[in-house]
Protein backbone atom coordinates (compact mmCIF):
# COMPACT_ATOMS: atom_id res chain seq x y z
CA UNK A 1 0.00 0.00 0.00
CA UNK A 2 1.52 3.55 -0.96
CA UNK A 3 1.24 6.09 1.29
CA UNK A 4 -0.44 9.35 0.74
CA UNK A 5 1.62 12.15 0.64
CA UNK A 6 2.12 14.08 3.65
CA UNK A 7 1.15 17.47 3.17
CA UNK A 8 2.75 20.30 5.27
CA UNK A 9 1.28 21.64 8.45
CA UNK A 10 0.81 24.74 7.24
CA UNK A 11 0.91 26.81 3.77
CA UNK A 12 0.28 29.96 1.86
CA UNK A 13 0.16 31.28 -1.61
CA UNK A 14 1.27 34.31 -2.06
CA UNK A 15 1.04 36.90 -5.20
CA UNK A 16 4.15 39.21 -5.67
CA UNK A 17 4.50 42.92 -7.17
CA UNK A 18 7.02 44.33 -9.02
CA UNK A 19 9.71 44.85 -6.06
CA UNK A 20 9.25 41.50 -4.86
CA UNK A 21 7.18 42.27 -1.87
CA UNK A 22 3.79 39.99 -1.20
CA UNK A 23 0.97 41.84 -2.09
CA UNK A 24 -2.06 39.29 -1.07
CA UNK A 25 -1.61 36.46 0.62
CA UNK A 26 -3.87 33.31 0.93
CA UNK A 27 -3.81 30.48 3.29
CA UNK A 28 -4.24 27.20 1.65
CA UNK A 29 -6.99 24.98 3.63
CA UNK A 30 -6.86 22.03 0.82
CA UNK A 31 -4.58 19.88 -1.47
CA UNK A 32 -4.48 20.03 -3.99
CA UNK A 33 -5.02 23.61 -4.97
CA UNK A 34 -7.22 25.15 -7.67
CA UNK A 35 -5.71 28.58 -9.10
CA UNK A 36 -7.96 30.68 -11.13
CA UNK A 37 -10.67 33.71 -11.69
CA UNK A 38 -13.32 31.07 -10.73
CA UNK A 39 -15.01 32.04 -7.36
CA UNK A 40 -14.89 27.88 -7.13
CA UNK A 41 -10.87 28.09 -6.84
CA UNK A 42 -9.24 27.83 -3.67
CA UNK A 43 -6.63 30.60 -4.60
CA UNK A 44 -8.96 33.41 -6.55
CA UNK A 45 -6.39 36.10 -8.36
CA UNK A 46 -8.79 39.04 -10.42
CA UNK A 47 -6.40 38.73 -13.67
CA UNK A 48 -7.80 38.78 -17.05
CA UNK A 49 -4.84 36.45 -18.32
CA UNK A 50 -5.99 33.96 -15.93
CA UNK A 51 -8.37 31.38 -17.14
CA UNK A 52 -11.50 30.27 -14.97
CA UNK A 53 -9.54 27.16 -13.30
CA UNK A 54 -5.46 27.82 -14.61
CA UNK A 55 -3.35 25.56 -12.52
CA UNK A 56 -3.49 23.25 -9.78
CA UNK A 57 -0.73 22.48 -6.87
CA UNK A 58 0.01 18.88 -5.76
CA UNK A 59 1.65 17.11 -3.52
CA UNK A 60 4.49 14.92 -5.24
CA UNK A 61 4.48 11.16 -3.94
CA UNK A 62 8.15 11.64 -2.99
CA UNK A 63 7.81 14.85 -1.09
CA UNK A 64 7.36 18.79 -2.74
CA UNK A 65 4.73 19.99 -4.84
CA UNK A 66 3.70 19.92 -8.36
CA UNK A 67 2.35 22.67 -10.84
CA UNK A 68 0.28 21.61 -12.92
CA UNK A 69 -1.16 23.78 -15.73
CA UNK A 70 -4.70 23.26 -16.59
CA UNK A 71 -6.23 24.34 -20.10
CA UNK A 72 -5.55 27.83 -20.80
CA UNK A 73 -4.24 29.85 -23.21
CA UNK A 74 -1.34 31.75 -21.13
CA UNK A 75 0.14 29.00 -19.45
CA UNK A 76 3.13 29.39 -16.99
CA UNK A 77 6.67 29.49 -15.93
CA UNK A 78 8.55 27.04 -13.31
CA UNK A 79 12.10 28.95 -13.48
CA UNK A 80 12.72 28.97 -17.19
CA UNK A 81 10.87 26.24 -18.03
CA UNK A 82 7.91 27.49 -20.27
CA UNK A 83 4.32 25.16 -19.09
CA UNK A 84 1.29 24.87 -21.07
CA UNK A 85 -1.66 22.87 -21.06
CA UNK A 86 -1.34 19.64 -19.19
CA UNK A 87 2.59 20.11 -18.51
CA UNK A 88 3.81 19.57 -14.52
CA UNK A 89 6.73 20.19 -12.86
CA UNK A 90 8.39 20.84 -9.42
CA UNK A 91 8.80 23.78 -7.68
CA UNK A 92 11.59 24.88 -6.97
CA UNK A 93 13.30 25.95 -3.56
CA UNK A 94 11.35 28.91 -2.31
CA UNK A 95 8.37 27.94 -4.13
CA UNK A 96 8.32 30.31 -6.81
CA UNK A 97 6.38 30.01 -10.24
CA UNK A 98 4.12 32.70 -12.74
CA UNK A 99 0.96 31.76 -14.00
CA UNK A 100 0.29 34.42 -17.14
CA UNK A 101 1.48 37.80 -15.98
CA UNK A 102 1.19 36.75 -12.33
CA UNK A 103 4.22 35.91 -10.10
CA UNK A 104 3.39 33.64 -7.44
CA UNK A 105 5.08 31.61 -4.14
CA UNK A 106 3.99 28.85 -2.21
CA UNK A 107 5.30 29.15 1.42
CA UNK A 108 5.28 26.16 4.08
CA UNK A 109 6.26 25.26 7.34
CA UNK A 110 8.89 23.81 6.16
CA UNK A 111 10.50 26.29 4.10
CA UNK A 112 12.75 28.89 5.79
CA UNK A 113 11.69 32.10 6.58
CA UNK A 114 14.53 35.18 5.90
CA UNK A 115 15.70 37.01 8.89
CA UNK A 116 13.48 39.77 10.53
CA UNK A 117 14.21 42.77 8.93
CA UNK A 118 15.14 45.74 11.05
CA UNK A 119 12.81 48.28 11.51
CA UNK A 120 14.25 51.67 11.04
CA UNK A 121 12.16 54.01 12.93
CA UNK A 122 14.04 57.80 13.29
CA UNK A 123 13.86 59.54 16.82
CA UNK A 124 11.57 62.11 17.12
CA UNK A 125 13.00 65.29 16.77
CA UNK A 126 11.82 68.82 18.11
CA UNK A 127 8.90 70.20 16.26
CA UNK A 128 10.89 73.70 15.49
CA UNK A 129 14.12 72.35 14.14
CA UNK A 130 12.67 71.86 10.39
CA UNK A 131 11.04 75.69 10.99
CA UNK A 132 14.19 77.20 12.53
CA UNK A 133 16.59 75.46 9.62
CA UNK A 134 13.80 76.96 7.01
CA UNK A 135 14.57 80.73 8.61
CA UNK A 136 18.66 80.12 8.57
CA UNK A 137 18.15 78.85 4.72
CA UNK A 138 16.13 81.71 4.36
CA UNK A 139 17.90 85.03 5.66
CA UNK A 140 21.66 83.60 4.62
CA UNK A 141 19.91 83.89 1.23
CA UNK A 142 18.67 86.76 1.95
CA UNK A 143 21.46 88.71 3.68
CA UNK A 144 23.44 87.37 0.39
CA UNK A 145 21.35 89.11 -1.66
CA UNK A 146 21.08 92.11 0.23
CA UNK A 147 24.83 92.63 -0.40
CA UNK A 148 24.43 92.50 -4.07
CA UNK A 149 21.71 95.25 -4.88
CA UNK A 150 21.54 98.61 -4.61
CA UNK A 151 19.67 99.89 -1.41
CA UNK A 152 16.32 100.82 -2.68
CA UNK A 153 15.92 97.65 -4.40
CA UNK A 154 12.09 96.52 -4.62
CA UNK A 155 10.86 93.77 -2.60
CA UNK A 156 10.27 91.91 -6.15
CA UNK A 157 14.19 91.29 -6.70
CA UNK A 158 14.00 89.50 -2.90
CA UNK A 159 12.22 87.04 -4.44
CA UNK A 160 13.83 84.81 -6.91
CA UNK A 161 16.93 84.52 -4.43
CA UNK A 162 14.35 83.67 -1.71
CA UNK A 163 11.87 81.26 -3.83
CA UNK A 164 13.90 79.22 -5.55
CA UNK A 165 15.87 77.56 -2.87
CA UNK A 166 13.16 77.20 -0.82
CA UNK A 167 11.20 75.28 -3.87
CA UNK A 168 14.36 73.05 -4.80
CA UNK A 169 15.12 71.65 -1.40
CA UNK A 170 10.72 71.21 -1.21
CA UNK A 171 11.17 69.18 -4.49
CA UNK A 172 14.22 67.58 -3.58
CA UNK A 173 12.32 66.25 0.25
CA UNK A 174 10.04 65.22 -1.98
CA UNK A 175 11.42 62.75 -4.57
CA UNK A 176 13.25 61.06 -2.09
CA UNK A 177 9.96 60.70 0.06
CA UNK A 178 8.63 59.11 -3.02
CA UNK A 179 11.36 57.07 -3.63
CA UNK A 180 10.56 56.06 0.25
CA UNK A 181 7.13 55.21 -0.46
CA UNK A 182 8.06 52.98 -3.51
CA UNK A 183 10.86 51.09 -1.65
CA UNK A 184 9.56 51.11 1.74
CA UNK A 185 5.72 51.66 1.80
CA UNK A 186 6.15 54.97 3.45
CA UNK A 187 6.45 59.21 3.05
CA UNK A 188 8.84 60.36 5.56
CA UNK A 189 8.93 63.85 3.93
CA UNK A 190 9.83 65.70 7.39
CA UNK A 191 12.64 63.60 7.97
CA UNK A 192 13.72 64.08 4.12
CA UNK A 193 12.95 67.85 4.24
CA UNK A 194 15.41 67.68 7.82
CA UNK A 195 18.58 66.23 5.77
CA UNK A 196 18.72 68.51 3.09
CA UNK A 197 18.03 71.56 5.15
CA UNK A 198 20.86 70.63 7.46
CA UNK A 199 23.31 70.16 4.74
CA UNK A 200 22.34 73.26 3.19
CA UNK A 201 22.38 75.42 6.26
CA UNK A 202 25.88 73.75 6.78
CA UNK A 203 27.29 74.58 3.48
CA UNK A 204 25.74 78.09 4.06
CA UNK A 205 27.50 78.76 7.64
CA UNK A 206 30.92 77.16 5.94
CA UNK A 207 30.43 79.84 2.86
CA UNK A 208 30.42 82.71 5.64
CA UNK A 209 33.05 81.60 8.02
CA UNK A 210 35.97 80.03 5.67
CA UNK A 211 36.49 83.35 4.07
CA UNK A 212 36.78 85.25 7.72
CA UNK A 213 38.95 82.29 8.96
CA UNK A 214 41.17 82.26 5.85
CA UNK A 215 41.22 85.91 6.41
CA UNK A 216 41.97 86.23 10.12
CA UNK A 217 44.71 83.72 9.98
CA UNK A 218 46.24 84.78 6.41
CA UNK A 219 45.36 81.23 5.29
CA UNK A 220 44.39 81.85 1.92
CA UNK A 221 44.98 78.23 0.68
CA UNK A 222 41.94 77.47 3.44
CA UNK A 223 39.74 78.57 0.64
CA UNK A 224 40.17 75.12 -1.25
CA UNK A 225 37.78 73.67 1.27
CA UNK A 226 35.62 75.73 -0.47
CA UNK A 227 35.89 74.22 -3.94
CA UNK A 228 35.40 70.68 -2.08
CA UNK A 229 32.59 71.93 0.53
CA UNK A 230 29.56 70.91 -2.66
CA UNK A 231 30.53 67.62 -4.16
CA UNK A 232 31.29 66.05 -0.49
CA UNK A 233 28.21 67.40 0.63
CA UNK A 234 26.24 66.50 -2.18
CA UNK A 235 27.64 62.79 -1.78
CA UNK A 236 26.81 62.79 1.94
CA UNK A 237 23.40 64.34 1.62
CA UNK A 238 22.75 61.45 -1.20
CA UNK A 239 24.20 59.20 1.38
CA UNK A 240 22.03 59.93 4.10
CA UNK A 241 18.85 60.20 2.07
CA UNK A 242 19.44 56.59 0.44
CA UNK A 243 19.70 54.88 4.36
CA UNK A 244 16.18 55.60 4.11
CA UNK A 245 15.62 54.60 1.24
CA UNK A 246 17.57 51.49 0.68
CA UNK A 247 18.70 50.60 3.87
CA UNK A 248 19.78 46.90 3.17
CA UNK A 249 22.13 48.36 0.41
CA UNK A 250 23.57 50.71 2.29
CA UNK A 251 27.32 49.60 1.65
CA UNK A 252 26.83 48.78 -2.33
CA UNK A 253 25.48 52.15 -2.44
CA UNK A 254 28.18 54.11 -0.78
CA UNK A 255 30.98 52.71 -2.49
CA UNK A 256 29.06 53.68 -5.49
CA UNK A 257 28.58 57.47 -3.86
CA UNK A 258 32.13 57.45 -3.06
CA UNK A 259 33.50 56.37 -6.71
CA UNK A 260 31.32 58.81 -8.48
CA UNK A 261 33.57 61.47 -5.97
CA UNK A 262 36.17 60.54 -6.67
CA UNK A 263 35.70 60.88 -10.26
CA UNK A 264 34.22 64.12 -10.30
CA UNK A 265 37.13 65.19 -8.09
CA UNK A 266 39.56 64.13 -10.20
CA UNK A 267 38.02 65.73 -13.47
CA UNK A 268 38.04 68.69 -11.59
CA UNK A 269 41.28 68.10 -10.38
CA UNK A 270 42.30 67.86 -14.41
CA UNK A 271 40.21 71.26 -15.45
CA UNK A 272 42.15 73.15 -13.42
CA UNK A 273 46.23 71.58 -14.38
CA UNK A 274 46.88 75.50 -15.48
CA UNK A 275 45.68 76.90 -12.64
CA UNK A 276 48.40 78.11 -9.73
CA UNK A 277 46.19 76.08 -7.46
CA UNK A 278 44.66 73.11 -7.86
CA UNK A 279 41.08 74.11 -5.53
CA UNK A 280 39.98 77.12 -4.64
CA UNK A 281 41.29 80.80 -5.18
CA UNK A 282 44.88 82.10 -4.48
CA UNK A 283 43.69 84.93 -2.99
CA UNK A 284 40.29 86.28 -1.02
CA UNK A 285 38.33 88.50 -4.09
CA UNK A 286 36.04 90.11 -1.40
CA UNK A 287 38.32 91.17 2.38
CA UNK A 288 36.08 90.81 5.78
CA UNK A 289 36.39 93.57 8.35
CA UNK A 290 39.41 94.48 9.63
CA UNK A 291 38.57 93.54 13.16
CA UNK A 292 38.33 90.12 12.39
CA UNK A 293 42.54 89.87 11.62
CA UNK A 294 44.50 88.02 14.70
CA UNK A 295 47.71 88.12 12.37
CA UNK A 296 50.08 90.70 11.81
CA UNK A 297 50.11 92.02 8.37
CA UNK A 298 53.10 91.33 6.12
CA UNK A 299 55.01 94.43 4.87
CA UNK A 300 55.19 94.89 1.03
CA UNK A 301 58.50 93.80 1.03
CA UNK A 302 57.38 90.46 1.20
CA UNK A 303 54.62 90.83 -0.95
CA UNK A 304 57.61 92.21 -3.56
CA UNK A 305 59.99 89.16 -2.99
CA UNK A 306 57.09 86.93 -3.80
CA UNK A 307 56.05 88.42 -7.14
CA UNK A 308 60.24 87.72 -8.04
CA UNK A 309 59.34 84.10 -9.51
CA UNK A 310 56.46 85.58 -11.56
CA UNK A 311 58.16 88.47 -13.42
CA UNK A 312 61.05 85.35 -14.58
CA UNK A 313 58.29 83.69 -15.73
CA UNK A 314 56.05 86.46 -17.16
CA UNK A 315 59.29 88.04 -19.23
CA UNK A 316 59.89 84.33 -20.35
CA UNK A 317 56.59 84.05 -21.97
CA UNK A 318 57.39 87.86 -23.02
CA UNK A 319 60.27 86.80 -25.22
CA UNK A 320 58.37 83.64 -26.70
CA UNK A 321 55.70 86.03 -27.93
CA UNK A 322 57.92 88.27 -29.36
CA UNK A 323 59.66 85.90 -31.51
CA UNK A 324 56.70 84.62 -32.55
CA UNK A 325 55.55 88.07 -33.52
CA UNK A 326 58.69 88.54 -35.54
CA UNK A 327 58.50 85.14 -37.64
CA UNK A 328 55.23 86.67 -38.58
CA UNK A 329 56.06 89.93 -39.68
CA UNK A 330 59.23 88.55 -41.61
CA UNK A 331 56.99 85.89 -43.48
CA UNK A 332 54.90 89.13 -44.74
Amino acid sequence: MVDAPKAPASAVVELLGRDGRATLVQRVTRWPVRIGRSPACDIVLDDGHLAAEHAELRLAPGGGVLLKLLESRNGGHVGRQRLVSGDEAPLPGGGAFQLAGCSLRLRTTDDRLAPEHLLIVDKTRHWALVPLLLVAMLFFQWVDRWSAVDPDARWVDYASPLLAPLAFVLAWAGLWSLASQLFQHRFPFTTHLRRVLVVVVALQVLEWTLPAIAYAFSWPRLMALESLATPVAAAVLVAWHSRLVWPGARRTLNGGIVALLLLGLGLQVGSRQEQQYVFGPPYLASLPPPALRLVAPKPPEALIESLKPLKAELAKQARKDNEGFEEEQGGE
